[in-house]
């Protein structure tokens, strides 16, 4: 265990491991035939606004960078984890063309605020996992809202799945997308939050955005016939998804 560590700690096997990410993204991009399911309401507002708030859950975050497959790459910046693990997949993203801002959501990640508010006020678009870096699963956390409200752009829910997939036995319950098969990409309505929006209207919009990922992602999971992933509870046991099935397990 401490060997491994400390492998992994080495910049020249973080980046060995990046590469390996990002070439298989770019595999699964390439062999997987996509569609997209997206509100006349989101098509009309991207059809004039870029900068958004894009927020998806830790668990299909392979898949969402086909989300932005007509944009420019450089434009959009998705929010890492400053932990050893983040730093790796920050290397995989930017192999890709895309940028990173190093915070957490979790804490809140004050500084990541402002850095994302300098991003979304020249144009750029943001990501963001409001389950990650280490959960509760499928359970959205305040800091995708408090950066709604500090920017006063939207967010969007998104979501996805393919035809051929692996799930682990992880705490997200990690979605590795297989080659050579369909996808789908699922897109929600904007939520604005007003900047003026107090306590309990911020908590109501952060319930919102954990509506909308979680319905989103269980029509992708029915898309294909998978057993829908259903959120943890906040207690760490386990709840039946909204459509009454059952966990999917590895």
């Amino acid at each position: 265990m401490k060997l491994s560590k400390r492998l992994l700690r080495s910049v020249p096997i973080q980046n060995f491991i990046a590469r390996i990410m990002s070439s298989y993204i770019v595999l699964v991009r390439a062999t997987t035939r996509w569609q997209e399911v997206m509100p006349d309401e989101t098509r009309r507002f991207l059809d004039q606004e870029s900068n958004i708030i894009g927020c998806f859950w830790h668990s299909r975050m392979v898949m969402m960078f086909h989300a932005w497959k007509h944009s420019d790459r450089s434009r959009f910046h998705m929010l890492i984890s400053a932990h050893r693990d983040g730093r790796v997949i920050a290397r995989a993203i930017e192999n890709l063309g895309f940028r990173t801002v190093e915070g957490s959501s979790r804490r809140g990640g004050a500084s990541a605020l402002v850095t994302l508010k300098r991003t979304l006020d020249k144009g750029g678009a943001i990501g963001i996992t409001p389950d990650g870096p280490k959960g509760p699963r499928m359970r959205a956390k305040n800091g995708a809202i408090k950066a709604a409200q500090m920017t006063g752009r939207p967010v969007i829910a998104i979501s996805g799945n393919v035809s051929s997939r692996k799930i682990f036995n992880s705490w997200d319950r990690f979605c590795l997308p297989l080659p050579f098969g369909r996808g789908i990409i699922h897109w929600g309505t904007p939520i604005a939050v007003p900047r003026d929006a107090s306590k309990e209207e911020l908590e109501g919009y952060r319930i919102e955005l954990e509506k909308q990922l979680n319905e989103l992602t269980g029509k992708a999971d029915l898309c294909f016939g998978h057993v829908p992933v259903s959120p943890a509870r906040t207690d760490n046991t386990e709840t039946p998804a909204k459509t009454g099935v059952a966990d999917a397990r590895p």
